[in-house]
């Protein structure tokens, strides 16, 4: 299918039943591992829409890959790769399609899981009552070279100020990255804790050097190129708290 807004169409891949969850995909694009998680979600009783929003849908990742969708947003207007307190402009594109979703599935409201890039237009699409529950994995914008960088949501304290209204409400947000993540820096979910407080459920998946799992220093995708998917790892855990998680804000069924 496709969505327009505001005059830009975008290709959107949907899949299943029940509750909507957007799932946004991390660099360079739709790989297939971004499609597997769609699925994996959609069999867990969901309606999942995945927007294209860079790249190939369903291209393998390869360095040409991530190259040339770097590239594109390096010089793209769409997205803020540095700004700190600024959203990107394609998040309200985002917003939109969240809407359009809500409209036709009803219900208790949608979800959004965003990623790497997109990780925190999950926390954007707060500022309409309709996200009932926002999954902030790994996000990495904007880039993390200085101090403020490294702390930034890319919100403006008067959207910030919302997103905690929303939490303080009974709307949590949910955040996971690796420990040694680079592009995603704990200084980053040390300010949603400090912003949000209990409402804020932080996994954070242990990639130090000589971790029980072996995991690698610069592991970064938890539900995607680094999901583990053996019993007892925990990026499979991490993946199950995930669908408990929406289970418990849109079906409101616990477990």
């Amino acid at each position: 299918m496709s969505f327009q807004h505001a005059g830009v169409t975008r290709k959107v891949y949907r899949r299943g039943a029940g509750p909507g969850v957007v799932i946004l995909h991390e660099l360079p694009g739709l790989i297939p591992e971004d499609i597997a998680l769609g699925a994996r979600v959609a069999d867990a009783g969901f309606t999942v829409f995945m927007p294209s929003l860079l790249g190939t849908p369903g291209k393998r990742d390869s360095c040409l890959h991530i190259a040339e969708s770097a590239a594109r947003l390096c010089i793209s207007r769409e997205f803020n790769n540095f700004a700190t307190r600024r959203r990107s402009p394609i998040s309200n594109w985002v917003r939109a399609l969240a809407r359009a979703m809500h409209a036709e599935l009803g219900g208790r409201g949608i979800g959004a899981i965003g990623m790497c890039l997109t990780g925190n237009f999950a926390l954007a699409l707060m500022l309409d009552p309709i996200l009932a529950a926002p999954v902030v994995c790994h996000p990495a914008l904007p880039a993390p070279y200085t101090r403020a960088q490294r702390a930034a949501l890319q919100l403006s304290d008067a959207e910030l100020r919302i997103v905690r209204e929303r939490v303080a409400a009974g709307t949590p947000v949910l955040g996971l990255r690796f420990t040694e993540d680079w592009f995603c820096p704990k200084e980053r979910f040390d300010r949603l804790t400090a912003e949000l407080g209990d409402g804020f459920e932080r996994i954070e998946i242990d990639s130090s050097e000589g971790n029980p799992y072996g995991i690698r220093r610069d592991a970064h995708s938890v539900l995607t190129r680094d999901l583990v998917d053996r019993d007892g790892h925990p990026t499979r855990e991490a993946l199950a708290r995930l669908l408990a998680f929406l289970r418990e804000h849109l079906h409101g069924t616990a477990g």
